[in-house]
């Protein structure tokens, strides 16, 4: 594994964080025997080698615009399943999340099926990640990115803060409009669906900018508009996200509440302020498995291998609520397993900072970058909460998407499921209609009224 042993020797001895810029020839590796995205071609065990993913409609599905993705790998046999019982046997590839839900919950388990490297990107994602290679530079200790624009900042990653940057700024269109729903379930198994209309516009995917000191540093707008049940409705938030936190005051927030028929300033939505639509559950930066700035922690890398993640998710995207949402943890029958290479990164507090999470613990698809797993843990060093992000493929696009995001709280015995959109429309991830002037206070409060 050429690329894990270069990064993470690199991530070891580094002790300052500082340009992340390859040489020449690391950079033209990438489309030889690392993918346009810097993941390994090659397979290894029961990963097969990297052959393009999924870059069109497969012959075996029919897709129209406006359907949800129809799943090519519905006849996949499961290969084996993981449960309580034998979970010592796969300890290897499980993460500490996984086996504490083994531990705690008797009927939980990982069906475990044929692993399909599925992810792909366009061609002018390819050719931004390889340029990136060359230019992108950390800035800020590591809370900016210079240089890149488009697709990967750092495809082949010196340390943990490129990693992470690599998720945050994942290939996600330009402009998208999505409507999902979220559901905080109790030990018996009762919930309300709150549902939720969100977009994004992403100037760093814009294709008209050509380096990120172009984008006034935003590099998310993003607008939530909670529109059920009745007494949540007209809940608005809306953030710009700062491609630099150190710099104009990092991440700006308002929210609209149709109670007092008022926009103010929402500095509460970040870090380890409850998250919008969590009842407490989770935290604002733990949203999309991460977001936000990273300087409330020290990053490094553990390693890479094999691990199973939640990936080729179409049969949980199209399950009923009322079938996936069960007491203890989500129907786990409807969740795909498969062993991929995994980034395994830990964020450690640092001195004289405050954050309810003292050590996290992340698992990054080296297909796609995203977040797929992470393990959150208290100040006494106990895991408090376990996070699952399940990936779906869209070959319409393509990229490689999330589907359900879940988070089990172990202390409380209760989950979060966010980010659902089983029963909701398709996302459309070519909202052209989008622009950067609906995203103002004053455009908020029009969009809030009942």
């Amino acid at each position: 594994m050429k690329v894990s042993k270069l990064a993470i020797a690199l991530a070891v001895c580094a002790p300052v964080v500082a340009n992340a810029a390859v040489p020449e020839g690391q950079a033209n590796r990438l489309g030889n025997d690392l993918t346009p995205i810097g993941a390994e071609k090659a397979g290894e065990g029961d990963i097969p080698a990297w052959t393009g993913g999924l870059s069109s409609v497969p012959s075996n599905v029919s897709y129209k615009p406006g359907q949800h993705v129809a799943d090519p790998f519905a006849s996949d046999p499961i290969k084996y399943t993981v449960t309580p019982a034998n979970a010592d046997k796969y300890s290897a590839i499980l993460t500490d999340g996984q086996k504490a839900l083994l531990k705690t919950y008797p009927d939980y388990k990982l069906n475990v099926y044929e692993t399909r490297r599925s992810c792909a990107y366009p061609e002018k994602v390819y050719a931004a990640t390889k340029n990136n290679a060359k230019v992108g530079e950390l800035i800020g200790g590591g809370s900016g990115v210079g240089g890149a624009i488009m697709g990967f900042p750092f495809p082949v990653p010196n340390n943990a803060f490129e990693i992470m940057w690599n998720h945050t700024l994942r290939y996600r269109s330009f402009k998208l409009t999505r409507q999902f729903a979220a559901a905080a379930v109790t030990r018996g198994g009762d919930y309300t669906l709150t549902i939720v209309q969100d977009e994004a516009l992403f100037p760093w995917s814009d294709p008209t900018k050509t380096k990120a000191e172009e984008l006034n540093n935003i590099s998310l707008y993003y607008l939530s508009n909670t529109i059920a049940p009745a007494r949540e409705a007209g809940n608005v938030i809306l953030v710009y996200d700062a491609l630099n936190a150190t710099l104009n005051g990092g991440r700006q927030a308002w929210q609209y509440s149709p109670g007092t028929r008022r926009v103010r300033r929402a500095p509460n939505i970040a870090y380890d302020n409850p998250g919008t639509n969590s009842d407490g559950l989770s935290t604002s930066d733990a949203f999309d498995g991460y977001n936000g700035a990273l300087d409330r922690y020290d990053w490094s890398v553990i390693d890479k291998k094999p691990m199973l993640v939640a990936a080729n998710s179409f049969k949980t995207d199209a399950i009923k609520y009322k079938d996936f949402l069960k007491p203890g943890h989500v129907n786990q029958d409807a969740v795909r397993y498969e062993v991929h290479r995994t980034w395994n990164f830990e964020a450690k507090l640092r001195p004289n900072t405050r954050h309810v999470y003292a050590r996290r613990v992340y698992h990054n698809d080296e297909d796609s970058w995203q977040v797929s797993a992470a393990e959150l843990y208290d100040g006494r060093g106990q895991l408090w909460r376990v996070q699952e992000v399940q990936q779906i493929p869209h070959y319409e696009v393509p990229l490689c998407g999330t589907g359900a995001e879940i988070v089990y709280d172990l202390q409380a015995g209760r989950y979060l499921a966010l980010a659902m959109q089983n029963e909701e429309p398709a996302v459309n991830y070519f909202a052209d209609e989008l622009d950067a002037s609906r995203y103002t206070p004053n455009a908020i409060r029009q969009l809030g009224v009942r």
